[in-house]
């Protein structure tokens, strides 16, 4: 035998872990989960817009823009009511709204604006209480009596909140040259700005794009606030 012959050498491995292996597992699980479970809960909103937008089995049009991609209502909206309290954005979903951006003077584009938010939300019928109207005051200005009495006789009141109006340029937008305070905004029950309604519109047609949406969207928002 060879004096010279290699010494033996020893390596040691590392075990798996059962701990370990079993936390991982868990782990895979768990993120699959709740892969399922956003999309049940998303798949009605999918599928209301493919209704609405893709499939349009009687090849109609909308009326208002749509929004693509949609944008959420920030979290971090700064709201308050007209009595300075905090209000939380979260707290705004689960119906569709129609929103109106004006100052607290409140023009004749803004009574107009919230005239038509008044008569669509009526004409609804069964389906009045999925929408809700929201005025947002994008200044100090104090609204007169007479606008706050308009919108809050027959039938459900306006949501009435204040918002900074540079806050308010990181969520809705208007194209060059536009107002904001000519263009309505249709955000859907979770949070989501999705159409742009024309300046000067025409309520009848806004109707039936508000209409269509309801209908496409059945079962998934929450009647009443």
């Amino acid at each position: 035998m060879a004096d010279d012959a290699a010494p033996l050498a020893f390596t040691v491995h590392t075990m798996p872990s059962p701990v370990a292996d079993d936390v991982a597992r868990r782990t895979a699980r768990g993120r699959i989960k709740m892969l399922l479970l956003l999309l049940v809960c998303a798949a009605p909103v999918i599928a209301s817009y493919v209704a609405y937008f893709v499939i349009r089995p009687d090849g109609r049009s909308n009326y208002s823009e749509l929004i693509t991609p949609t944008r959420p209502i920030p979290s971090t909206l700064p709201l308050t009511d007209l009595d300075g309290r905090a209000f939380r954005a979260d707290a705004l979903k689960g119906q569709w709204l129609l929103v109106v951006v004006a100052g607290g003077a409140c023009d004749a584009v803004c009574e107009r604006q919230l005239w038509i938010q008044r008569q669509l939300r009526e004409v609804l019928g069964r389906d009045a209480d999925r929408l809700d109207k929201v005025w947002l005051i994008d200044d100090a200005a104090i609204p007169r009596a007479e606008t706050l009495a308009a919108i809050r006789s027959g039938g459900a009141p306006t949501t009435v909140l204040r918002v900074p109006r540079e806050a308010l340029a990181g969520w809705l937008t208007v194209p060059t040259g536009g107002h904001l305070e000519s263009h309505m905004a249709i955000v859907d029950p979770m949070g989501e700005w999705m159409m742009r309604v024309p300046a000067d519109p025409e309520p009848a047609r806004v109707k039936r794009d508000v209409e269509r949406l309801l209908r496409a969207s059945s079962g998934w928002d929450r009647p009443g606030r």
